[in-house]
């Protein structure tokens, strides 16, 4: 039985949380300018079980107005942004002049300015060839398993018959304390298949002796692999994400948020407390709910035992237009931040014209600031005093952010 809620919440874990395995792949985006519209999004919401307080969708319009929040994130002293390293290691695989990247994430965070992919630490254990992705510029492509793909025709044809296209940029800031084992949040950005996802294990199984990092990078790992299988016309983020939890075996456990723009729309599943909000015209028009047993008690996925299962995370179709943000993340962006906040951001960095990844470090940034101030009334220090604890300020954790903006696929 995990620890006590009491003892949780004083080192910042969550109850019967396990685990994670971290798999990344990044990409910097060239700056883009996007135009807002005004209509508001509707979406269908299926296998929508959810329990506690914090686990209510936000649909509609809110508007963002805090010079409080621009003054800290764009004033002159602008020193909390992140930055990924980076450690390349470029493969020949005996296909000419094609060049194709295999990268690790270097622990030290150093700019990922114009490189083209990251993948996460601890992903060793892997086959170089299974993460094997096109870097920028290649002759030609391979599969997912390295061998030339008679597909790729067909597979650009589909992504340049869609009307939109995301353009993603991330950021990953670790845990102060466990940036030398490289946190326990996980993300992907699959560029060609325009599918993002990210994952939180957690750290609670770091007191039984296991990675918590481990189990959230296997599940992202697995699902890259099961969205290389799928057909490119077809991504169903639910089956996924269902794939990818069966081929995980990795002790621990973790929250799970896969997104991909499809034909239909902005096709999502949510598990857990990690979650995405679509902004509209300076207005966060959904938010995506928090599913938890009860607070700090989040719905995750766990390799052999007793956990919540894929088909209890709720999935989503919401219509999208040009000019629409999305911002997904991990629980250490929506502890620290209210959507309010997070679309001030957005919302000064589009009109900045600041590409994907800089809103990302922003938004990053200012949660993490926000993490460390004690004084500060926060999204977890409200739902803790809901709860009927004493607790003030922010919550330091890993923070992951995925910033995606709607574009016209001509652009």
């Amino acid at each position: 039985m995990p620890m006590s809620l009491s003892r949780s919440l004083r080192r910042g874990f969550r109850l019967g949380q396990l685990g994670s395995i971290r798999a990344l792949f990044g990409h910097c985006s060239d700056d883009i300018a996007v135009e807002s519209t005004s209509s508001v999004a509707n979406y269908s919401l299926r296998r929508a079980s959810m329990a506690g307080s914090g686990s209510r969708d936000l649909l509609g319009r809110s508007h963002w107005r805090n010079d409080h929040v621009l003054d800290a994130v764009f004033g002159e002293s602008d020193d909390l942004s992140c930055s990924i390293g980076w450690n390349r290691q470029l493969k020949n695989r005996g296909h000419g002049d094609s060049d194709y990247a295999y990268c690790l994430l270097d622990l030290r965070r150093r700019s990922c300015k114009d490189n083209p992919f990251v993948v996460g630490a601890g992903l060793r254990a892997f086959h170089s060839s299974s993460l094997l992705l096109r870097a920028a510029g290649a002759a030609s492509d391979l599969s997912f398993h390295g061998s030339e793909s008679s597909e790729v025709s067909t597979d650009q044809k589909i992504m340049s018959d869609r009307p939109l296209k995301l353009i993603s940029g991330s950021c990953y800031l670790p845990h102060p304390d466990k940036e030398a084992t490289g946190g326990e949040d996980a993300y992907f950005l699959c560029l060609d298949e325009q599918v993002i996802g990210l994952a939180d294990g957690v750290g609670q199984w770091a007191e039984s002796g296991v990675n918590a990092g481990q189990y959230s990078r296997e599940l992202m790992a697995n699902a890259v692999a099961v969205i290389q299988e799928e057909p490119k016309d077809s991504i169903d983020p639910a089956r996924v994400l269902e794939k990818a939890y069966s081929r995980t075996k990795a002790k621990g456990s973790s929250t799970a948020c896969i997104i991909a723009l499809t034909s239909q729309g902005l096709r999502a599943v949510n598990l857990g407390d990690s979650g995405f909000t679509v902004i509209r015209d300076g207005c966060t028009i959904f938010r995506s709910p928090v599913q938890q047993h009860a607070f700090n008690m989040p719905y995750q996925l766990q390799s052999g035992g007793t956990s919540d299962l894929p088909s209890s995370g709720q999935v989503f179709t919401i219509p999208v237009e040009p000019g629409d943000v999305i911002v997904a993340a991990t629980d250490g962006l929506f502890d620290n931040l209210y959507s309010n906040d997070i679309t001030a951001v957005v919302v000064h960095g589009v009109r900045a014209r600041f590409e994907p990844q800089v809103i990302a470090q922003k938004i990053a940034a200012l949660a993490r600031q926000r993490a460390l101030d004690k004084n500060r009334q926060t999204p977890y220090s409200t739902a803790a005093q809901d709860a009927g604890f004493r607790v003030y300020g922010g919550k330091l954790d890993d923070i992951t952010v995925i910033v995606s903006c709607i574009a016209p696929n001509n652009l």
